[in-house]
């Protein structure tokens, strides 16, 4: 894991520390409940977070039953720490951990270095194997 930086995984951060990463990311609908995202985050399956000293700089959480599925459901790297290998290395800890689940699922945009992203850590988009997504957002 990259120098500098420690990760642990914790369930227990902040509500001013989430609310930092999310809204540097521009997730504002998770800031609008910062109660409700700590206990999203506390209740995920696993949690992975990056800290460079006291300060929360990435994280990646997943839902799911941890056997048959697990879905990406957040991965953020506050900006200024892009491009760095975090975002990688948080996602290559996922996947080693959950190498046994045979469905590890996540709903992203459709941006080219998102895609690129996700295609270089062996995900494909679900068009391309046959299947189709379905969403519903009650907001």
């Amino acid at each position: 894991m990259a120098t500098n930086f420690v990760y642990k995984t914790t369930k227990e951060i902040s509500k001013e520390d989430l609310k930092e990463l999310y809204d540097d990311n521009g997730w504002a609908l998770y800031v609008r409940d910062l109660e409700g995202l700590q206990n999203a985050v506390a209740n995920s399956l696993y949690v992975l977070s990056v800290w460079e000293e006291d300060k929360l700089i990435g994280l990646v959480r997943i839902v799911g039953d941890g056997y048959s599925i697990i879905y990406v459901q957040d991965i953020l790297v506050l900006q200024e720490y892009h491009r760095q290998g975090i975002g990688t290395i948080m996602m290559k800890d996922v996947l080693d951990k959950y190498k046994h689940v045979r469905q590890k699922t996540l709903l992203t945009d459709s941006q080219p270095k998102t895609i690129a992203f996700y295609e270089s850590l062996g995900f494909k988009k679900s068009t391309d194997i046959d299947c189709i997504a379905f969403v519903r957002h009650d907001f």
